[in-house]
């Protein structure tokens, strides 16, 4: 006799994969941040940017608020968009590439994704040209265009921004950059990005000194 297991949530097939839409599930970080959860496709990430200002150890990320100071940083720091704290609901924060690669950003049990994580997400939502339509927010509320958003797992990428080595803010409401943990040569990350002008998603190496948004993925 065959056993079948009931799981609580909504699920599909899709060709070979088993998709969970968004559960009731949550994780806090060690600020006491809360985060909900999706599945998608064999990987569970936050739905939200992470917003925490103390690495999961309980020590503390340097805060930059002096534009000119940022680029300067060799270690982990976050500041929040445009020194607003406003865009922190909304956007979460910034985080340089020191603090991304730390291994200990995430809360325990989490990580940020490695380069090979987002291309394995980018491949499981048919490629680099549509992943990011699928992956948006839809609507106007967070974007100033949002050509191609469809969000259809929940995971409801937000145009956080970024401040770049001169401690210049830009892209608020257009474009998301999210870290990988991932080195490129020297000084540089792996960094996903969506805009909201298609439905794209870009793979760009980035120096660590710039700041961008960071999304969660569970550890396995």
């Amino acid at each position: 006799m065959a056993l079948f297991v009931l799981l609580s949530g909504c699920i599909k097939k899709d060709n070979t994969y088993y998709f969970y839409y968004p559960s009731d599930d949550t994780v806090n970080d060690i600020d006491g941040n809360i985060y909900h959860l999706v599945h998608i496709k064999g990987q569970t990430w936050m739905s939200e940017n992470l917003k925490t200002t103390r690495y999961r150890n309980g020590d503390t990320i340097a805060h930059v608020k002096d534009t000119g100071s940022w680029g300067k940083f060799k270690k982990g720091a976050w500041c929040n968009y445009g020194n607003d704290t406003v865009n922190v609901r909304v956007y979460g924060r910034l985080y340089n590439g020191y603090a991304a690669a730390s291994g200990n950003l995430c809360p325990i049990s989490w990580h940020v994704p490695y380069d090979y994580e987002w291309q394995a997400l980018t491949d499981s939502l048919k490629g680099r040209s549509m992943a990011g339509g699928m992956l948006k927010e839809t609507g106007t509320a967070h974007w100033q265009t949002n050509t191609g958003a469809l969000n259809l797992y929940g995971f409801t990428a937000r145009p956080g921004g970024n401040i770049d080595t001169t401690g210049m803010f830009s892209e608020v409401r257009q474009r998301g950059y999210w870290w990988s943990s991932t080195g490129y040569l020297v000084h540089n990350a792996w960094t996903w990005s969506m805009n909201g002008e298609d439905a794209g998603i870009y793979r760009t190496p980035r120096k660590m000194e710039s700041g961008f948004s960071v999304r969660c993925i569970r550890d396995y």
